[in-house]
């Protein structure tokens, strides 16, 4: 599959759009009275803490997808650039 250069900036977009929402949740989650009973952590806490965990772990692979595919398109717009070159006959 290929992506195209749009898809590929997306898809970066999504990845730090994960790595600037998610933090910001995880420290108003532990800041959450509900997240702490008598100084142990709650069912609370540690569901949001998959969530938090997984979403940035999906926020990752997103972006590094995204940056793959601009690498990638970056690689086909050059070799098409060259093609026409003089000295590639």
């Amino acid at each position: 599959m290929v992506l195209s250069r749009r898809w590929s900036v997306f898809l970066v977009l999504v990845g730090v759009w994960s790595w600037v929402i998610w933090p910001r949740f995880a420290v108003a989650i532990w800041a959450d009275p509900r997240a702490w009973h008598g100084g142990t952590p709650t069912s609370f806490l540690w569901v949001h803490a998959v969530l938090i965990v997984a979403s940035l772990a999906i926020g990752t692979a997103v972006g590094l997808l995204g940056l793959r595919g601009w690498r990638a398109a970056r690689r086909r717009s050059g070799d098409k650039a060259h093609a026409g070159a003089p000295g590639d006959r």
